[in-house]
């Protein structure tokens, strides 16, 4: 039973979620053969406080850490 964890930065609509859910699975399904019923999708959201790159976090970097 293949899982996926995918780990994103909070702010995005449920329909673009569910998009993600359905892409991923049809990927995995496509790729590795399995039945959709095998496959499931963990999307985990940050705050954009505690999610870093290049030395800061991003609500630093897109302005609203201040």
């Amino acid at each position: 039973m293949p899982l996926l964890q995918v780990s994103i930065v909070e702010g995005r609509s449920a329909e673009l979620k569910e998009q993600l859910i359905r892409d991923l699975t049809a990927t995995v399904i496509q790729t590795l053969s399995v039945k959709p019923e095998a496959v499931r999708v963990l999307i985990q959201e940050m705050p954009k406080t505690h999610w870093g790159a290049a030395g800061q976090s991003m609500a630093k970097r897109d302005g609203e850490g201040k």
